[in-house]
């Protein structure tokens, strides 16, 4: 089993920053993805970044330019450094762990931007 724990998130003015942390414990295998989706009210969970354990990323095109993703690979710890932040990024952002076919999920942790 797998477990993650968040941390970060909160309430910013608009223009503002915020950095997550998600850190994963358990039968980690040394292959993995790990990343953010979030999820605003009434809509849909949306992929945000994503990046492997060999450091390839991806981002969704609304937040290019804007957030970055990293990993500490001896932590199998994951962030997400969000700057320039607008309202429509309020939602409540997941850590999400996939290996071997299997995706674990943090519990969520909320992120507001006041305009």
């Amino acid at each position: 089993q797998v477990q993650l724990v968040e941390s970060g998130g909160g309430l910013v003015q608009t223009g503002g920053s915020l950095s997550l942390s998600c850190a994963a414990s358990g039968s980690i295998l040394s292959i993995n993805a790990m990343g953010w989706h979030r999820q605003a009210p009434g809509k849909q969970r949306e992929l945000v970044a994503s990046i492997s354990s060999l450091g390839g990323t991806v981002y969704a095109p609304s937040v290019k330019g804007r957030f970055t993703i990293s990993r500490d690979n001896a932590k199998n710890t994951v962030y997400l450094q969000m700057n320039s932040l607008k309202p429509e990024d309020t939602a409540v952002y997941y850590c999400v762990l996939s290996q071997a076919i299997q995706h674990y999920w943090g519990q969520g942790t909320q992120v507001t931007v006041s305009s």
